[in-house]
C-alpha cells in the first residue's frame, strides 16, 4: 500500500476559528467539506490535541475562512505549527466577529462559512465537527489555495497533526562490524 496516494485527494487550505470564553483562536486545516445543501451543513476535522478542538467543544461554533491562492507562507505559519494556548494567533490579523461570536478571518480569505456544531465524531487522532451553516459570504474574487499548490508551488510543510500526515519510515541503520 502506498499511503501517498491519499495526498492526491483534493484538499483546500483553511483557517478554522473558534473561541473559549474571551480568548479567540484559529488553526490551519485542510479537511473541510460540505455535507448537505438543504439544510446547508459542513464538516471540519481538528486534531484532538489542538487548542481549537477545546474552543469548538466549549463554544459549539466555528468558522472556516477559505484562503486565496496568493496567501503568503508567513500568514499560514501564524495559524500553524504553534499552539493558541501559548500564542495569540490573531494579533495583527484582519478579522471580524461572526454571528455566533467566533472570529472570522478576512485577511487573505476569499470566502467564509460560519457554523454551529450539531454533531461530532471521533475518528482516530481527529474530531470531525459537523455544523449547520448560519452564515456565509464571498469576500473577494480569486482562486482558492489547494493543499497541493501549498506543497508543490509554495513549498509549504506538513504538520504532524495534519489529518493526512504520514510518518516517514526510518531506514534501517547499518551496523558497524
Amino acid at each position: 500500500m502506498n499511503p501517498k496516494a491519499l495526498h492526491k485527494i483534493s484538499y483546500g487550505m483553511y483557517v478554522v476559528s473558534s473561541k473559549a470564553e474571551d480568548k479567540i483562536n484559529g488553526q490551519m486545516a485542510n479537511t473541510v467539506f460540505q455535507i448537505t445543501a438543504d439544510p446547508p451543513r459542513i464538516a471540519v476535522a481538528v486534531h484532538h490535541e489542538n487548542y481549537t478542538n477545546e474552543c469548538i467543544d466549549g463554544w459549539r461554533s466555528f468558522s472556516v475562512s477559505v484562503l486565496s491562492k496568493d496567501t503568503p507562507l508567513s500568514f499560514i505559519g501564524s495559524f500553524g505549527f504553534r499552539s493558541g494556548r501559548d500564542y495569540h494567533k490573531f494579533q495583527g490579523i484582519e478579522h471580524r466577529m461572526g454571528k455566533t461570536g467566533v472570529p472570522v478571518v478576512t485577511e487573505n480569505a476569499v470566502a467564509y462559512v460560519e457554523a454551529q456544531v450539531i454533531d461530532t465524531l471521533k475518528v482516530g487522532t481527529h474530531i470531525l465537527y459537523i455544523g449547520e451553516v448560519v452564515d456565509t459570504d464571498t469576500l473577494k474574487e480569486g482562486e482558492v489555495m489547494t493543499y497541493e499548490y501549498y506543497h508543490s508551488v509554495k513549498g509549504g510543510t506538513l504538520s504532524k497533526k495534519a489529518s493526512h500526515y504520514i510518518k516517514e519510515k526510518e531506514e534501517p541503520k547499518e551496523v558497524s562490524k
